[in-house]
């Protein structure tokens, strides 16, 4: 039997043992989404035998499981979930599987499930390059956003990272954009202001990369994010005044520029089936859409 408990700041180092050894690229396999998120999904791990369970609701309440991660018999890691899953009435399912996990599954128990694209969980991965430089027709209208940006204010970038009392001032940046946003009733901005102000208050424990723009001596935008592989970094968290022109384009390109250069690709995560935020994904023009699939046992 697994025993599993509510992931803790504590848990973290137990945790990133087993996510380190992981190159699959995906925004589920992180130790700040698994906890600043906890909230929202009841997120739970366990441990035992070589590996890393995490179980988790989905937006419907199921009980629902990442693939297992660690080194050893897969086969033996999903018959653990299976087996725990048993106390639930409702459908087994693993989500937020990449094509690479499915190879994985299959090849240890071929046939036994089936598998559906989920969309809206998909990660969107681009070079460090292409949102560095913005090269390409495809892309002029955010160099045209960026230079418009810069004619019109007077502004400087400045990272987060190793300076705490910038991280409080962009809490209060946070407070301020929730209350001109809050008018659009989205009951997940609650779970959103709750895991970016984890994220904030735990910054330097979670050792978090940041950085933010300033225009007027005043904080205009900000982002937050971390390295995911070697070779991968991901952005969880950005946030910008749309009162000023071009702002979400600039925190984007300079916070890879400043924060992520050098890693190969950022993982922007996903556009959680959010329509204006797929076409603002989509209009960066990724180099790699990190499909995930949900698996069920077959009837």
């Amino acid at each position: 039997m697994l025993t599993f408990k509510t992931i803790e700041l504590k848990d973290r180092e137990t945790i990133n043992s087993y996510l380190e050894k992981q190159n699959y690229r995906a925004s589920d396999l992180c130790f700040t989404n698994l906890f600043a998120w906890g909230k929202k999904f009841d997120t739970q791990f366990a441990v035992k035998d070589g590996w890393l369970f995490i179980r988790f609701k989905d937006n419907n309440g199921r009980n629902s499981y990442l693939k297992p991660i660690g080194a050893g018999d897969v086969k033996e890691s999903i018959a653990s979930i299976m087996d725990d899953h048993s106390q639930f009435d409702t459908l087994f399912q693993i989500r937020g599987l990449t094509q690479e996990m499915i190879e994985e599954i299959e090849e240890s128990m071929p046939g036994v499930f089936e598998y559906k694209l989920n969309r809206s969980v998909s990660d969107y991965i681009y070079t460090t390059e292409k949102l560095i430089h913005l090269k390409g027709k495809k892309l002029q209208s955010k160099r045209n956003h960026i230079n418009r940006f810069k004619r019109e204010n007077e502004w400087k970038y400045k990272s987060l990272t190793g300076n705490p009392q910038l991280v409080s001032e962009c809490k209060s940046m946070l407070d301020k954009w929730m209350q001109l946003n809050s008018e659009e009733k989205d009951p997940s901005l609650v779970f959103d202001d709750y895991a970016t102000t984890q994220m904030l208050e735990n910054f330097e424990y979670l050792n978090l990369r940041g950085g933010l723009i300033c225009v007027n001596n005043e904080i205009a935008a900000f982002t937050i994010g971390e390295p995911l592989t070697r070779d991968t970094v991901v952005v969880h968290v950005e946030k910008a005044f749309t009162t000023i022109h071009g702002a979400y384009n600039m925190i984007n390109q300079q916070f890879v520029e400043n924060e992520a250069s050098g890693f190969v690709y950022v993982n922007r995560e996903e556009d959680m089936g959010i329509d204006n935020l797929r076409q603002a994904k989509l209009s960066y023009q990724p180099d790699i859409i990190l499909e995930k699939y949900n698996a069920r046992v077959k009837s």
